[in-house]
């Protein structure tokens, strides 16, 4: 690799394109391939065999591991050639063979935020907008149009449908076959995914303190164990244990469902 100080070092493999933009400080393993259209941002360290192409700006200090491929054209039909692009931010860790998709739509974007940590053969398809400090497990996959909040995570081999959203601090399970949309704080898991209690570990994680956790519980019991429907469920809410803090935020979001193209998670069927 070029020890100058001036330009990034780049393996004498790899291919990169006179007109990509990258930090002088970014490091460029054996046999990546960076096309014309890229911007990487300062500390960024790309490995080997990395796909960089179409319009894709990295940011700061990710890690980018072995096969990993940013910015293809996204596996979809209705996409015709359209300029769009991928954006990523700060702090992010992609391992191996992670693939992350550009959007349909003309100037779209698919967007992963800040310290996310996304393991081996995830798939993160057109227009996903990923938020911060969320982890995918395995060999989890993300349909278009998905969207995950600050804090959530996914558990191994999950499978997330077009336009579903997760919540902050929410998590799936492994081997999850997700169709609906998840409330922040909510643990759900099953094929089809069925919500089970809070994200108690999450929320511990996150140092949540235990009078707002036992908040969000007596939330949690009015939305699914009580058989309400859901505007009638953010009504007793409201009145039982208030807006304010988590149980607020909780509210907001169930308020949005009547725009959610994919429903609520039900809640777990009991014998």
């Amino acid at each position: 690799m070029s020890e100058d100080a001036q330009h990034p070092r780049i393996h004498p493999t790899a291919l990169v394109h006179p007109q990509a933009r990258l930090h002088p400080t970014v490091q460029v393993g054996p046999y990546a391939v960076i096309g014309p259209q890229v911007e990487v941002g300062e500390g960024t360290v790309i490995g080997p065999y990395v796909v960089l192409d179409g319009q894709v700006r990295i940011g700061r200090r990710n890690r980018i591991h072995a096969g990993v491929v940013i910015g293809c054209e996204p596996q979809d039909r209705n996409f015709r050639g359209e300029p769009s692009s991928v954006v990523v931010g700060d702090d992010n860790v992609l391992r191996e063979y992670v693939q992350i998709s550009r959007a349909t739509g003309e100037g779209a974007a698919t967007v992963v935020g800040d310290r996310n940590y996304i393991m081996s053969m995830v798939h993160v398809a057109h227009n996903c907008y990923l938020g911060s400090d969320i982890v995918i497990v395995t060999g989890s996959g993300l349909a278009g149009y998905v969207r995950v909040d600050d804090g959530a995570q996914i558990g191994g081999m999950a499978g997330i449908h077009q336009f579903v959203r997760i919540g902050r601090l929410g998590m799936v399970g492994g081997m999850a076959k997700l169709t609906t949309d998840v409330p922040p704080f909510v643990l759900v898991d099953g094929v089809p995914a069925r919500a089970r209690g809070l994200n108690r570990v999450g929320l511990h994680r996150a140092g949540v303190p235990p009078e707002e956790v036992d908040r969000l519980h007596r939330a949690f019991r009015l939305l699914y164990r009580e058989g309400l429907s859901l505007p009638h469920a953010v009504e007793r809410i409201v009145a039982e244990v208030g807006e304010e803090g988590l149980v607020g935020e909780l509210v907001a979001f169930l308020r949005e469902q009547r725009s959610s193209r994919r429903g609520l998670t039900r809640a777990e069927r009991h014998p």
